[in-house]
């Protein structure tokens, strides 16, 4: 196993941009490899996972890639007032990926993953190009940021946020922006596995509940579940390994390497 910090031309975002990556090393594991595009926070940056998490552990015998670019605090959208950050990742991070390493640069390739801003932002770039990833998995994703919005609907422990968030989506949302109704409009014969959980005691576990049931509803497959814990990295540690453990089954990658 490998470890790499890109810094490149964010063109989509028209700045400086990073990136950390895990990349196989093992001789017997030749490539292309398949790509984990793993997602962070709001407050956090392209170095988090590494630094808060034992993820260059779990994925030390796999034949598996793990990008971790730094989505500032887009909620990986491409923003009203504001940088391009969806753009960024699937034009400016994913080509940069396929262009420079030795991956299997197609769906069959790639799954995405993330956790809080990030989980929203896997679980929506996987259900807005169904064509480009096989699974996205999300850890305590806020995932009913634009429908609460839409509803002019306020989380009060984050009021602060407000001004942010129609910095980014405006008073009248592109609903290609909202989990829900881009579940709703996909082509279930391109439907990515799915999988999200959230702690019991995480303020956001509301918004992951309604997104449970909108794709029970919906008779969408997927799987959810709540554990204990709260919104914190001791949480997602845990979970980031059940992560990795859905991944590679999508991508057919031996669950004895997992």
């Amino acid at each position: 196993m490998a470890f790499a910090e890109f810094r490149f031309w964010g063109t989509a975002i028209q700045k400086a941009a990073a990136m950390n990556v895990i990349l196989p090393q093992r001789a017997d594991q030749l490539p292309p490899y398949p790509v984990f595009y793993l997602l962070g926070g709001l407050s956090d940056d392209h170095t988090i996972w590494q630094r808060r998490t034992r993820i260059e552990w779990y994925v030390r015998e796999l034949p598996l890639i793990v990008v971790m670019p730094d989505g500032g605090r887009s909620f990986y959208c491409d923003a009203i007032a504001g940088p391009a950050y969806e753009r960024h990742i699937i034009e400016d991070v994913i080509g940069f990926v396929d262009r420079l390493l030795p991956t299997i640069a197609e769906r069959r390739g790639r799954v995405i993953g993330g956790l809080s801003m990030g989980g929203y932002g896997a679980m929506k770039l996987a259900l807005k190009y169904p064509h480009m990833f096989c699974s996205a998995t999300a850890h305590s994703g806020c995932h009913a940021v634009v429908r609460n919005l839409v509803a002019q609907k306020r989380m009060p422990e984050h009021d602060e946020l407000t001004p942010e968030l129609l910095r980014i989506y405006s008073v009248s949302p592109n609903l290609d922006d909202d989990p829900f109704v881009l579940a709703e409009r996909i082509d279930r014969s391109r439907l990515p596995a799915i999988r999200f959980d959230c702690g019991a005691g995480d303020f956001l576990l509301q918004h992951n509940r309604d997104f449970h049931s909108h794709l029970q509803r919906l008779g969408i497959p997927h799987e959810y579940a709540e554990f204990p814990g709260d919104h914190t990295w001791d949480y997602w540690d845990q979970r980031v390994q059940e992560a990795v453990a859905f991944h590679c089954r999508a991508l057919g990658v031996a669950p004895t390497a997992c």
